[in-house]
């Protein structure tokens, strides 16, 4: 979460686009979102031409010297964020309105690309020269501001912050996932070269940006020495879903200005048969709706099979495992009733983890985790798909801590469990010997079916009670006396004192 004055920046952009006379806060995050891109696109063509330089690779800029619009052709410099943002006001608005914004809207000739399919649409809205010079020195602000930051996550929490000021933003279940919880999934996975991820809720893109900045850290020479691997990463890796038309804009920008080409950015209703992946993905990383509208008659029939309800974290779940593929992994952030309730839909898709796949983890997780924007207690599921079972023991983890103050403040604290669950999950042969009373423990799978699949770790976690030992009544009553007598005597000297 932004804080200081970055965010009294970005607070005062949003000013600065009422006093222009546009209020509507969707209308106003796309157009942010759009000169956002306009300048990312900028630094990131910078940065590949001078590592390209380094390199001694020959780098091709697509602010070419000559760049077609429409019928004419311009000099591809003018359309750089760094160029034009030092124009004249009147100048600045028409090398935006004439150029810049119909360039970026055919960037990509393939009309199905990611990014061309949520261009197609966009608008350019801003009524005045005035406002957009205003716009743009923000803008300028807020990236300096951001730089000084010097923190990955940094333009993901603007972008989040951007969209916590929508009135409506959680009422169909989206809130952020806050970035270091979907770090510590992507760790605890390890994404390899070959993975085919998805995020079939994928809001912003988080999880699927994180992965990928995950294999930039740890696989790059695999990935980027290797023609193959490299064009899989940049065509044929990413797989992202979402409902929100500004949602997958952002998360389609977000991926490209992350170094993803063409990254699989749709809009669909998963949940929905015009979702029909099956036994596709190798990797599942999601942190689905909890609420919001279903359309009951539109889901998918063989998700109903698997548990009939109309709770879409239920039916997520049992999307989850229809679209891996045998081998596939999951991580995915579940409500706490998830684990626990007793109606049978919630018994069905538990018993389906693990009976018919392979549970492997629980992680509880403090209420806290998602304030400001909810204060919904929840849990994380790891599992794979088999088809034919094979859990054994489930590795259960009590988070109390994840480095962040549990208030709405979130202030940064010295207690963190994230490393220690990290270290821990990967290192699951050494954890045998704990006991039910430690943070982290194994539970037989038997003893979670007499426990009808029960998954919270408050049924299986024990807790040490220590005996205290206090003195006698006739003591206690003895010192409380010798007190009140004492008191009495400072009352009195006192009193003579006064006098």
């Amino acid at each position: 979460m932004i804080t200081g004055e970055l965010k009294n920046k970005v607070d005062s952009l949003w000013d600065v686009f009422a006093a222009g006379g546009l209020v509507n806060p969707l209308e106003v995050i796309e157009q942010i979102t759009y000169l956002m891109f306009i300048h990312d696109l900028d630094d990131s063509d910078n940065k590949r031409e001078k590592e390209s330089a380094m390199l001694g690779l020959p780098y091709q800029s697509i602010f070419g010297e000559q760049v077609k619009i429409g019928e004419r052709e311009i000099m591809g410099r003018q359309l750089k964020w760094s160029v034009f943002h030092d124009f004249p006001a009147q100048k600045m608005y028409s090398v935006m309105q004439e150029w810049v914004f119909p360039f970026i809207k055919n960037l990509h000739n393939d009309k199905n690309s990611a990014y061309s399919k949520y261009m197609d649409d966009a608008i350019f809205k801003l009524p005045t020269p005035l406002l957009l010079s205003k716009v743009v020195d923000s803008l300028d602000e807020i990236y300096a501001l951001m730089a000084e930051v010097q923190d990955v996550d940094i333009r993901g929490d603007v972008y989040e912050y951007l969209l916590s000021k929508i009135a409506q933003s959680g009422l169909n279940g989206q809130f952020r996932t806050p970035r270091h919880i979907i770090r510590m999934m992507v760790e605890m996975m390890e994404p390899m070269a070959d993975d085919v991820i998805c995020d079939p809720a994928c809001g912003t893109s988080g999880f699927l940006v994180t992965a990928s900045e995950y294999l930039k850290e740890k696989r790059k020479e695999e990935i980027f020495f290797d023609r193959q691997k490299k064009e899989h990463y940049m065509n044929h890796m990413f797989y992202g879903y979402d409902m929100d038309r500004t949602m997958l804009r952002i998360g389609a920008m977000n991926m490209m200005t992350h170094g993803v080409e063409s990254p699989f950015i749709e809009y669909r209703d998963s949940l929905s048969d015009q979702n029909s992946d099956k036994d596709k993905f190798s990797l599942i990383l999601a942190n689905p709706p909890f609420k919001g509208s279903l359309d009951a008659e539109a889901v998918s029939g063989d998700l109903l099979k698997v548990c009939k309800t109309k709770k879409t974290e239920l039916l997520f779940l049992a999307l989850f495992v229809r679209m891996m593929k045998i081998g596939g992994r999951c991580a995915c952030i579940v409500p706490d009733g998830v684990l626990f309730g007793s109606s049978k839909a919630h018994k069905d898709i538990r018993k389906e983890l693990i009976e018919n796949q392979r549970l492997e983890a629980v992680i509880s997780m403090p209420s806290g985790v998602f304030k400001p924007y909810a204060g919904v207690s929840t849990g994380i599921l790891v599992f794979t798909k088999t088809n034919h079972g094979g859990t054994d023991n489930v590795w259960f983890y009590d988070m109390q801590a994840d480095g962040f103050s549990l208030d709405d403040k979130r202030s940064l604290i010295k207690e963190n469990d994230i490393p220690d669950i990290i270290e821990r999950f990967h290192n699951r042969e050494k954890e045998s010997e704990r006991a039910r009373t430690d943070k982290s423990f194994f539970v037989p799978k038997q003893e979670i079916v007499d426990n009808e699949y029960d998954l919270s770790i408050n049924k299986y976690k024990k807790t040490e009670y220590t005996a205290i030992e206090y003195p006698p009544t006739e003591e206690i009553m003895k010192k409380l006396f010798e007190l009140e007598e004492q008191i009495d005597g400072e009352l009195r000297a006192l009193k003579e004192l006064l006098r």
